[in-house]
């Protein structure tokens, strides 16, 4: 997917410079209007590329010091988490956040549980949560 947003956001930007080559004032803005575009999908793809990154830089340290969390939640045959199972899961761990919430492993934690249950958004916050707390090397 990278890959395909980052030919198009070269195409984009042909097409933006194009259209500043234009002597147009009306071209000019939409050029200039069109270039803003690849500086943002370049922006989110960086972005994106430093968040994977720093999340594999925790997975690695979990792993080192011994302390992968257990999550076991029922689940429907589909994959999904069985409601109820998934959420005596998530008190768990966020009990575990609220507790000591200057503590990177309660967050990331938390962060692979709503992965596992499937709930992106809210795995992403905890886990941006965790990488902001963990100490830098």
């Amino acid at each position: 997917m990278a890959a395909l947003l980052l030919m198009y956001v070269v195409l984009l930007a042909n097409t933006g410079v194009q259209l500043l080559l234009i002597d147009s004032a009306l071209a000019k803005i939409m050029g200039a209007l069109i270039l803003a575009f690849p500086a943002f999908g370049l922006w989110a793809i960086i972005q994106e590329f430093l968040f994977g990154t720093r999340v594999e830089s925790l997975e690695r340290r979990v792993q080192q010091e011994g302390v992968w969390p257990e999550i076991n939640f029922e689940a429907r045959p589909s994959g999904r988490p069985i409601r109820s199972s998934a959420d005596q899961m998530f008190e768990q761990f966020r009990q575990a956040a609220a507790d000591a919430p200057a503590d990177w492993h309660s967050w990331f934690n938390l962060g692979l549980a709503y992965s596992a249950a499937g709930d992106r958004r809210r795995a992403r916050a905890a886990l941006r949560k965790a990488i902001a707390l963990a100490p830098k090397n």
